[in-house]
């Protein structure tokens, strides 16, 4: 199986204050700051069907892909034939735009992103998001919705959301590698027209004044889990597992179905599982007499289970405050306006 990359957020990161080494580490993150604002200053370029870009400031989970879910739900709700953009993390199809088949490809070859959203709504895979795009339009789509794109700027974009973990926030506050950012906040505020933050917390209290500040609208969110899922989990002793972007965010979710935690193990984010690590996994559950757990990104990346059940999987999805539904509205009337005035003035 190809080795998707995985990543473990240093804790300094997430300090309330940069410490030594993040501040050794600054003149290296302001380098790579001002790279990726010159690189969100480029025009991008113009395609004939909205593309709503669901992003983030940081490096890591902050709940993308939960939102990207929700907007395509909200887009067929309104009669729209939305495809999902994704760059395929870690997956070996990107070069070319790849249309992902569910039940034909592996994690290894698309990335575990693109498979979740595949149950949701059609999904291409590319690097270059413009070639992406055409080729979604090709087979249909009349809306896009960019998993993962605010510091690419191939596409003109008709709405931009910012997601933010309220657990930690912009952490530190610096660039990459002496914090979480990918680029400084004033070169990103530009290129956000709301941010969204999902649970609670005081790093995440204070990115909402900033944002306020920037002037930017702010709705809060929640991820809530399956319910039918979690009432089979009540009481049930089990060994969690999660390679996402914040496992603890994973393992409180379980603990809050009235899961009985008897071992938990944490994983880089996009980790590839490897047959020892099952291995593993199922002899410490046997030990236990336990239920293995995990998320649906994780289990697409675990491949196949000999001699022994699959983990189960518990869904997650996102449940914004009011008023996001209207912010949609807008950007997709915003967009017909645009366009009717463009084909008025040719």
């Amino acid at each position: 199986m190809n080795r998707t990359p995985a990543f473990s957020a240093p804790a300094f990161w997430f300090a309330p204050r940069p410490g030594l080494l993040a501040l050794c580490l600054s003149p290296l993150g302001w380098l790579y700051g001002s790279i990726c604002a010159r690189r969100m200053a480029r025009p991008g370029a113009a395609v004939a069907v909205p593309v709503i870009c669901i992003g983030n400031f940081t490096i890591g989970g902050s709940g993308k892909t939960p939102m990207a879910v929700h907007m395509a739900m909200l887009l067929q709700a309104r009669g729209f034939r939305p495809f999902f953009l994704s760059r395929g993390y870690g997956g070996q199809a990107q070069l070319s735009p790849v249309a992902v088949d569910g039940l034909r490809h592996t994690a290894s070859q698309v990335g575990d992103e693109p498979l979740l959203l595949a149950q949701t709504a059609p999904v291409i895979v590319c690097a270059d998001r413009l070639a992406g795009a055409r080729a979604a339009m090709a087979l249909g789509a009349d809306c896009l919705i960019m998993d993962d794109g605010l510091q690419n700027p191939a596409l003109a974009k008709s709405l931009s959301l910012a997601m933010v973990d309220g657990a930690t926030g912009f952490g530190n506050g610096l660039c990459l590698p002496a914090g979480p950012l990918r680029a400084a906040l004033a070169d990103q505020w530009p290129h956000v027209m709301a941010v969204v933050i999902t649970g609670e917390g005081a790093p995440g209290q204070a990115a909402e004044r900033l944002a306020l500040a920037a002037g930017r609208q702010v709705f809060r969110a929640s991820l809530v889990p399956d319910p039918v899922v979690a009432a089979s989990l009540l009481g049930r002793k089990c060994v969690a597992f999660a390679g996402i972007g914040r496992p603890e965010k994973f393992f409180a979710t379980l603990e809050a179905t009235g899961a009985r935690i008897a071992a938990r193990h944490a994983f880089p984010d996009h980790y590839a599982y490897r047959p020892r690590d099952i291995g593993m996994l199922q002899a410490q559950a046997l030990d236990l007499g336990a239920m293995l757990v995990t998320t649906q990104k994780d289990l697409a990346r675990t491949g196949p289970w000999p001699d022994a059940p699959a983990p189960i999987e518990l869904p997650v999805r996102l449940v914004p405050e009011a008023g996001l539904d209207g912010l949609l509205a807008d950007a997709l009337a915003g967009f017909s306006a645009s366009t009717g005035a463009l084909s008025r003035a040719n």
